[in-house]
C-alpha cells in the first residue's frame, strides 16, 4: 500500500466532505477520482497529500512514499528561468551530482593532485562513486528526456528557452506537469490535468501515463480520458467513497445495477415490514396473541432498514430556445487572413456555415482555434470579410467571459444586465435551472467557484434566445453529468452552433461538421467525430505506404514514358533486363525486411523490453515502418511481375 484512508472523517467548516472514509492506493493502480462539482473531489486530493488533517480517522503514507500533486493554485509560482530549466527541476539531485564532479574534476585537475597519497585515492573513489550514481540516475540523458516530455506536451523546440513567466497559465500547467511526470512519484495526483491541453497533447498524455510505473489518481470530466487511463473508479456520493474495479463504462454499468438491487432488496424489505405490521394490529387486540404481537414489534424495530435509492445529482435544465429563424447561410468567410506578428493563423481561408450546422473546431493549442472563433464572432479583427446571413442572432460564450463578469455583482444583477428582457421572476427561474435557487442568486459573483461562474455565464447565452451559437471550451468547470445535460440540450437546439473544446465525449455528441485549421486554411470533414478520427486513422495508415511507393514506381513508370514515342523500335529485350533486375534487387529488399520484421517481433515477445519505455516504443515505432515498407515493398513485386510475364508473353 502506498497510501491509505482509514476511517476519514472530514469537515470542510460546517460541510461534512465524507465520513467513515477507506481507500487504500496500491502500486499499478489508476484510479479516476469522480464527483458531481462541489463534492469534495479537491478537497480529498489535500487530505490525500497532508494539506488538510482529518477530523477523524488517519492517512497512512509509506515511509518512502512520494506523491507529486498537480492542482491549479501551482500557477501562482512564478520565475525568469527558461521552462527548460523549470521541468529540468524534476532532477534535483542530478543537477547537484552535476556540479559535485565539476568540482572534483577541478581538484583532480590541479597540481597538487598527483593520485599517490591516500587522500588522492579517497578522491578518485569519490568521483567514481558519483559517476556511479549519476549513470545509474541516467542523469546525461536528462535534457533529452525533458525535451521530449516538454515536446509531447505542446512545446515547439524554439520555445523551450522562452523564459516561464512569458507564458500563459494554460501553458504554465503544461511545464508544471511535465516536472512532475519527470519526478516520477510513487503516487502521481492530477487535478482536471486536461483542462488545459489540446487534443494531441491528450493523446500524447494518455500515451505517457499508460507506461507510467507508479500509481496515478486523476480529476477529470473528460470521459474519453477516464476510459482509456483508469482501471479503477473511485465516486464521491453522499459524503462517501465508492469503489469500482473497473474503467468509467464500467462504472456508469455497475453502478446501475447496484441501485436497481438497492432498490429491490429496499422493496422486498418494506413488503416484510408491511406484512409483519399487519400481524401485529391483528393480533394486537387479542389478549391469547398480545405476547406474539410484542415479539414481532421487537423483531421489526430490530430490523436493519434498507434505505430507499434516490439518487442525488445537479440537474442542470438546460434549454435552448430560438426566437427568430435565420435564413439558410448563417455567415460566410471570404479571403480570411490573419497574422500576429510572424505567426499566420490563416491565409486567404474560405468557409461557409449553414443553417443546421454543429461544428467542432478542433486541433493542437496554437493554431489558433478561439481567434477563428472571435474572428467568426467578429470580436477579432482580420483582412477579408466576413459577411453575416439573414436574419442571424448571435450567442457567443468565450473563457475570457467568465472574467468578464463582474465581481461585484450579485448573480441577479448580472443576469439583470445582459439584456434578455426577462422578469426578475423569469431570471429567477432560469437560474434555478443553473442550480442557483432562492437566496443563492444573491450572492456576489466574486465569492463563486469555477464551475460557478461558467454556469452564470451560459445562463446568460441561453437567456439571449440566439440562433447561432458560439461556444469557446463550454464544459471547462463542468462536471461530467452537467457536461452530459450541456450535449444533449446543444442536440436538441434547432438552430446553428459552432464549438472550440478539447473534450472528445462532448464533441462526439455534439457535432455533425468538423473544422481543422492546416496549413494556414480550414479544412471541413463532414460528419462525425468518430468518422472524422476514422478517416484520419485511414489516411496515416495509407501515407508511408505512399511514401515508399512512389520513388521506385515513378522510375519504373517513367522509363517506359521516355520510350513512347517510338514502342515499335525499342530494344523489348534490354527494357525486359531491366525489369528483372529491378525485380530481382526487390526480391532482395523483401528478404531483408523480412528479416528486420522476424527479429523486432522476437524483441516484442521479450517482456524485459518493457521495463524500458523508450526502447520498447522505439521497436514498436520501427515494426510497424517495417511492417508498412513491406506492404509496399509487395505491392511493387506484384506490379513488376506482371509487367514482366507482360513482356515475357
Amino acid at each position: 500500500m502506498l497510501v491509505g484512508l482509514n476511517n476519514v472523517t472530514f469537515e470542510f467548516g460546517s460541510r461534512l466532505i465524507v465520513e467513515n472514509a477507506t481507500w487504500h492506493i496500491m502500486p499499478g493502480d489508476r484510479t479516476g477520482l469522480i464527483g458531481y462539482n462541489g463534492t469534495g473531489k479537491s478537497t480529498l486530493l489535500k487530505v490525500i497529500v497532508g494539506e488538510y488533517l482529518p477530523s477523524a480517522g488517519t492517512v497512512e503514507r509509506g515511509r518512502e512514499t512520494t506523491i507529486g500533486y498537480l492542482h491549479q493554485d501551482l500557477l501562482s509560482f512564478d520565475t525568469n528561468d527558461s521552462i527548460l530549466e523549470v521541468a529540468m527541476g524534476a532532477f534535483e539531485r542530478v543537477k547537484q551530482l552535476e556540479k559535485e564532479l565539476d568540482l572534483l574534476v577541478k581538484k583532480m585537475e590541479s597540481p597538487s593532485f598527483t593520485g599517490d597519497s591516500a587522500a588522492d585515492e579517497a578522491l578518485l573513489h569519490e568521483y567514481s562513486d558519483k559517476l556511479h550514481e549519476m549513470d545509474v540516475l541516467d542523469g546525461y540523458n536528462i535534457h533529452h528526456k525533458t525535451e521530449e516530455v516538454l515536446q509531447g506536451l505542446g512545446f515547439e523546440n524554439s520555445a523551450l528557452q522562452r523564459p516561464y513567466k512569458e507564458f500563459s497559465g494554460g501553458w504554465r500547467m503544461r511545464v508544471l506537469l511535465a516536472k512532475m511526470i519527470l519526478q516520477q512519484p510513487d503516487v502521481l495526483l492530477l487535478d482536471e490535468p486536461t483542462n488545459h491541453l489540446d487534443l494531441p497533447s491528450i493523446e500524447w498524455l494518455e500515451k505517457y501515463l499508460l507506461h507510467y510505473k507508479g500509481s496515478v489518481v486523476i480529476v477529470s470530466h473528460d470521459k474519453f480520458f477516464l476510459n482509456r487511463m483508469v482501471n479503477k473508479i473511485v465516486e464521491v456520493y453522499q459524503q462517501e467513497l465508492h469503489h469500482y474495479t473497473g474503467d468509467y463504462d464500467y462504472y456508469e454499468t455497475e453502478k446501475a445495477l447496484r441501485i436497481e438491487m438497492q432498490q429491490r432488496a429496499f422493496e422486498n424489505q418494506q413488503d416484510y415490514i408491511r406484512q409483519n405490521e399487519r400481524l401485529v394490529e391483528r393480533f394486537r387486540a387479542k389478549a391469547s396473541k398480545a405476547a406474539m404481537a410484542q415479539s414481532i414489534m421487537k423483531k421489526l424495530d430490530k430490523l436493519e432498514r434498507i434505505e430507499q435509492v434516490e439518487i442525488e445529482r445537479p440537474n442542470l435544465r438546460i434549454n435552448f430556445k430560438v426566437d427568430k429563424q435565420p435564413g439558410k447561410i448563417i455567415a460566410t468567410l471570404k479571403d480570411a487572413t490573419k497574422k500576429f506578428g510572424a505567426l499566420t493563423i490563416v491565409d486567404g481561408a474560405e468557409a461557409e456555415i449553414n443553417r443546421g450546422d454543429k461544428i467542432a473546431l478542433i486541433g493542437a493549442n496554437g493554431k489558433g482555434k478561439s481567434t477563428l472563433l472571435r474572428m467568426i464572432a467578429g470580436t477579432e479583427t482580420f483582412d477579408g470579410e466576413r459577411i453575416w446571413g439573414h436574419n442571424v442572432d448571435e450567442s457567443f460564450y468565450a473563457q475570457h467571459q467568465l472574467e468578464a463578469l463582474n465581481v461585484n455583482n450579485t448573480i441577479l444583477d448580472e443576469m439583470k444586465e445582459c439584456g434578455s428582457g426577462k422578469t426578475e421572476l423569469e431570471l429567477r427561474a432560469l437560474m434555478g435551472c443553473f442550480l442557483f435557487s432562492g437566496d443563492d442568486v444573491d450572492k456576489k459573483i466574486k465569492v463563486l467557484s469555477g464551475g460557478e461562474k461558467a454556469r452564470v455565464a451560459l445562463a446568460k447565452v441561453i437567456a439571449g434566445k440566439g440562433n447561432f451559437l458560439m461556444l469557446d471550451e463550454p464544459t471547462n468547470h463542468l462536471d461530467m453529468h452537467s457536461v452530459e445535460l450541456l450535449a444533449e440540450a446543444l442536440n436538441k437546439y434547432e438552430g446553428t452552433s459552432i464549438l472550440v473544446s478539447h473534450d472528445r465525449f462532448f464533441i462526439s455528441k455534439t457535432a455533425n461538421t468538423i473544422w481543422e485549421i492546416i496549413d494556414n486554411e480550414i479544412k471541413v470533414f463532414k460528419g462525425t467525430y468518430k468518422e472524422y478520427v476514422d478517416w484520419k486513422e485511414r489516411m496515416a495508415k495509407q501515407k508511408p505506404a505512399e511514401e515508399t511507393v512512389k520513388e521506385p514506381v515513378q522510375k519504373i513508370a517513367e522509363q517506359p514514358a521516355k520510350t513512347q514515342e517510338n514502342v515499335a523500335d525499342r530494344d523489348q529485350k534490354k527494357e525486359l533486363q531491366k525489369l528483372q533486375r529491378q525485380f530481382s534487387k526487390l526480391e532482395e529488399d523483401i528478404n531483408r525486411l523480412n528479416n528486420s520484421k522476424t527479429t523486432l517481433e522476437a524483441d516484442l515477445g521479450n517482456p524485459g523490453i518493457y521495463a524500458d519505455r523508450n526502447k520498447f516504443q522505439q521497436v514498436e515505432h520501427e515494426h510497424k515502418l517495417v511492417l508498412s515498407k513491406l506492404s509496399a515493398a509487395e505491392k511493387q513485386y506484384e506490379e513488376l511481375f506482371e509487367k514482366i510475364v507482360r513482356l515475357e508473353g
